[in-house]
């Protein structure tokens, strides 16, 4: 990454930051160096229910998310971001954002309703705290896939527009990008709204 591209990236992670709490100081966009695979984690994952990061084998598309690779948290295979196709919903949080915290449960209620229609896989992002990233799922229930971006890798090149957490982007089946929000969802009913609006998928 050039040194204006890594400033760029480094100033939107502290940005996006400000709106959680008790946030640690993040490390400079790819190069954080923070294990999201430990025996530790393996158990805990496995305690809490979370499923398997999907096998990924499409490749990029223009469009499409950034040509990045993600450890899936707590173990698993690696999961190569632009190959995901959908409909499917991306979640961006974080262990020390609050607003991530209180939607949690309305994105695991929806998962379990509808995540066979619309998968939902979880960017814990920027944060370098994996075992309370861990805690957190635990305590809200989710279960569905789960992959780690302490780094701020998707963000780097300004494909996307992560200026605040908690942050979703929609896929659709051909891999494209076709919108993003901000969170704030307390409710199925929110994001099943969010699906048909700019998915075009009625659940």
């Amino acid at each position: 990454m050039t040194r204006p591209g890594r400033l760029l990236a480094l100033l939107a992670g502290a940005v996006l930051m400000a709106g959680c709490t008790s946030t640690p100081e993040s490390p400079i966009v790819g190069e954080a160096k923070v294990s999201v695979d430990s025996p530790d984690l393996r158990q805990a994952k496995k305690q809490a229910g979370v499923e398997d990061c999907p096998a990924v084998t499409a490749g990029a598309v223009d469009g499409g998310l950034p040509d990045v690779t993600l450890p899936c948290l707590g173990g698993g295979r690696d999961v190569d971001m632009a190959g995901l196709r959908g409909p499917m919903m991306i979640n961006f949080w974080a262990a020390t954002c609050g607003p991530c915290r209180e939607e949690m449960p309305a994105l695991e209620d929806f998962h379990q309703r509808y995540g066979d229609q619309v998968p939902i896989i979880g960017v814990d992002y920027l944060d370098v705290l994996p075992v309370m990233a861990m805690e957190l799922v635990r305590k809200t229930g989710v279960t569905y896939p789960l992959v780690a971006d302490p780094g701020g890798d998707l963000g780097a090149d300004g494909t996307l527009r992560l200026m605040g957490l908690p942050h979703f982007v929609l896929i659709d089946a051909d891999g494209k990008v076709v919108y993003e929000t901000d969170g704030g969802f307390d409710s199925v009913d929110q994001l099943v709204q969010l699906v048909d609006e700019h998915l075009g998928v009625e659940l």
